[in-house]
C-alpha cells in the first residue's frame, strides 16, 4: 500500500511554481540545442539511443526527441527501474521511505550522487521544475490526470499505461515503457527475459505451488488488507503458479487492494498466506488470535514478512527487486505449504 513520504504534504506556492517552471523551460530549451555527442553527463550512458522515442500510455502517445539528460523518477520503482537500465534520476520519490538514496539494498551502490527526494502521493513540483529535468516518469503511479497534466506542463512524462490506474502495472510493462523512453528497448527486453528465466526456474522448482490459492495481504497499524489480481505482488505469486483468493477476488474493485475487517478476516483464508506488517510488527499479525483462527494459519501454511527488506522488494516489484525475492521468499512459501 502507498505511504505518504513526509514531504508528500509539501504546500504548493503558485508563484515559486511559476518561477521554477520557467527555468526548467529555459533548461530544456538549452538541452534541445546539445550535440547529440555530449554524452558526459554521469547519466551512465554513453549512446544516443533509439530516438526519437515513442512511448504508449494512458494519456496519449508521448515522443522523447532525444536522450535525455537529466531524469526525474516519480513512480513507485521508475527510479530503479532506470538504474538497472544504467541511467542515474537527478530527483525520485521514496515510496518505502528507505532513505539514502531512496531505493533498496538491491539497488544500492547504482547511484553515484544522491538524487534530490521528491514526495510520492503528492508530487512537489516546484522542486521537480527546479531540478530543469528533460524527461519525467511515472509508470506506477495514481493515473491522476490533474497529476500528469502539470508534470507534463514541466517536462515530457511518460505516465501510466492504458489499464494502469492505481499502481496496476507489472514490472515487466514498466521496464519496457521506461526502457523505450530512454532509448534502451533492446537492454530492457534483456533485463526482463533474464527475469523471466528465473521465475520459470523457480516454479518449475516447485511444482506443488501450481493451482494452490494464496491470499497476499498486509495488516497496518490499524487495518487489515489484501491485494488483487492485477496489482505487483499478485502478479509475484501466479507467475510461480498459485491462484488468487476466489474470495477476495469477488471483492475487488478498481482499487489494487481490498480492506478485510476483524470480523470477517476468514476471507483471508486459502491454501497459503502471505502477509506483510506496514507501520507495525509482524508479532502484531502472527500473534493476532483472530489471525491464528484462520485454518491455514492453524495448519502452518501462513508466511508473515519479518524482514523489511524482503517486505519491501516484495511490495516494491521492480525489475530489481522481483529478483530479490524470488531468492528469499520462494522457500518460505515452499516451507509453509509443507
Amino acid at each position: 500500500m502507498p505511504t505518504r513520504s513526509p514531504s508528500s504534504r509539501a504546500p504548493r506556492r503558485r508563484g515559486l511554481l511559476i518561477g521554477a517552471l520557467a527555468l526548467a523551460l529555459t533548461g530544456s530549451l538549452a538541452a534541445c540545442g546539445a550535440s547529440k555527442e555530449d554524452t558526459d553527463d554521469g547519466a551512465g550512458q554513453t549512446s544516443s539511443g533509439a530516438f526519437p522515442a515513442k512511448v504508449s500510455t494512458k494519456f496519449g502517445t508521448v515522443t522523447v526527441k532525444q536522450r535525455p539528460k537529466r531524469v526525474v523518477a516519480l513512480g513507485w520503482g521508475d527510479a530503479e527501474t532506470a538504474l538497472a537500465l544504467g541511467v542515474r534520476p537527478v530527483g525520485q520519490s521514496d515510496w518505502l521511505a528507505f532513505g539514502g538514496d531512496g531505493v533498496g539494498p538491491w539497488a544500492k551502490g547504482r547511484y553515484a550522487t544522491s538524487p534530490q527526494k521528491i514526495g510520492t502521493l503528492e508530487p512537489e513540483y516546484e522542486k521537480i521544475a527546479a531540478l530543469q529535468p528533460d524527461l519525467i516518469l511515472d509508470t506506477k503511479s495514481s493515473g491522476d490526470q490533474t497529476r500528469y497534466d502539470t508534470l507534463s506542463k514541466i517536462a515530457p512524462t511518460v505516465g501510466i499505461p492504458k489499464g494502469g490506474d492505481q499502481y496496476k502495472i507489472t514490472w515487466e510493462k514498466q521496464t519496457t515503457m521506461v526502457s523505450q523512453a530512454l532509448g534502451v528497448p533492446d537492454k530492457g527486453d534483456k533485463l526482463i527475459a533474464d527475469a523471466k528465466k528465473e521465475f520459470a526456474q523457480a516454479a518449475a522448482e516447485h511444482p506443488e505451488f501450481k493451482g494452490k490459492t494464496i491470499t497476499v495481504g498486509s495488516r497496518t497499524a490499524s487495518a487489515w488488507g489484501a491485494y488483487v489480481h492485477g496489482t505487483g505482488r499478485l502478479n509475484f505469486v501466479e507467475r510461480l503458479g498459485f491462484k488468487a483468493n476466489p474470495a477476495v477476488e469477488k471483492k475487488a474493485g478498481k482499487a489494487f487492494s481490498v480492506p478485510v475487517s476483524e470480523e470477517n478476516l476468514q476471507l483471508l483464508d486459502a491454501d497459503l498466506m502471505v502477509m506483510a506488517p506496514i507501520g507495525t510488527t509482524a508479532k502484531k499479525i502472527s500473534d493476532d488470535p483472530l489471525y491464528k483462527s484462520i485454518p491455514a494459519a492453524k495448519q502452518g501454511h501462513s508466511v508473515v514478512f519479518d524482514d523489511t527488506n524482503l517486505s519491501q522488494a516484495f511490495a516494491t516489484d521492480s525489475v530489481l527487486s522481483v529478483r530479490y525475492a524470488l531468492k528469499h521468499v520462494v522457500p518460505l512459501f515452499a516451507k509453509a505449504l509443507n
